[in-house]
């Protein structure tokens, strides 16, 4: 008895420090006060600046775009990884594994300042560009999209690849309708980790980023700074917005994903 309530004691105090000042700021975000502190009466101006501010939705939707587009090119070339070292040799795939995980356990700040030597001092490249940011973004994401499709992979049946192969399809037709519909769930899932990344990245869009335009992450960070109160408590309201969102989504994901399982079930 007293075993299990310690058990769910520590899980109350552990969802109360991760949670609880978010919930603050959410609580936050709907009151006039201009800092956390005594709660004023209940206002949506917050809700209003956030989404009336030119600069402000401007920033949104760059965000947005930067994550969804180098998303998009993070999953296509993790994908290819991922196919290419299953289906090569034992050497090359663990030579393959093993420079994957170079940018996932790497600093995200050297990584940053990496890909803005190389390209910027280097290559020549300019970065009043977007070329270096989507660059970054792309290196930074596409080993969790390659972490993403490997399991899937491996639990795919291989023969199915090799019966297409003996029945006459190519070997391009054989990838496109049977490895890509048997990997397809982890393609999805290593696509939206991408685009969390994307968005959650501050050290990678700092050193790479056109020094007029910011992400959501660098526009927080350099919001704090001096910005106009009005700006400040906006942000409030756009940290609730995201974690809504990222609540929905995973429980979207989770009651797909148990759907999906009992009707693999038969329950």
């Amino acid at each position: 008895m007293m075993r299990n309530a310690w058990k769910w004691m520590t899980v109350i105090f552990v969802l109360l420090f991760l949670y609880l000042p978010i919930l603050v700021l959410a609580v936050y975000s709907f009151t006039d006060a201009t800092n956390i502190g005594a709660i004023r009466g209940f206002s949506l101006h917050n809700y209003v600046t956030l989404f009336t501010t030119p600069e402000l939705v401007q920033m949104i939707l760059g965000t947005v775009a930067l994550a969804i587009g180098s998303a998009l090119i993070a999953t296509v070339l993790g994908t290819m990884g991922a196919i290419g070292a299953f289906y090569s040799r034992r050497g090359m795939a663990s030579a393959i594994t093993t420079m994957n995980q170079v940018p996932v356990v790497n600093a995200d700040v050297v990584t940053g300042f990496s890909i803005c030597i190389l390209l910027v001092v280097v290559c020549g490249v300019s970065k009043d560009t977007f070329i270096p940011l989507v660059a970054g973004h792309v290196t930074l994401c596409a080993p969790f999209v390659f972490l993403s499709v490997i399991p899937k992979l491996k639990q795919m049946d291989s023969s199915i690849y090799e019966a297409a192969l003996d029945l006459g399809a190519t070997p391009f037709t054989a990838l496109i309708r049977v490895v890509i519909p048997q990997i397809f769930p982890g393609i999805i899932s290593g696509f939206a980790m991408a685009v969390t990344l994307s968005l959650d990245d501050y050290f990678v869009a700092t050193y790479t980023k056109p020094a007029t335009f910011d992400t959501i992450s660098t526009y927080v960070v350099n919001a704090t700074k001096g910005a106009q109160t009005t700006i400040k408590t906006a942000l409030w309201a756009l940290s609730t917005v995201i974690f809504l969102l990222v609540v929905l989504f995973s429980a979207v994901m989770n009651i797909r994903a148990r759907g999906n399982g009992q009707r693999r079930t038969g329950v």
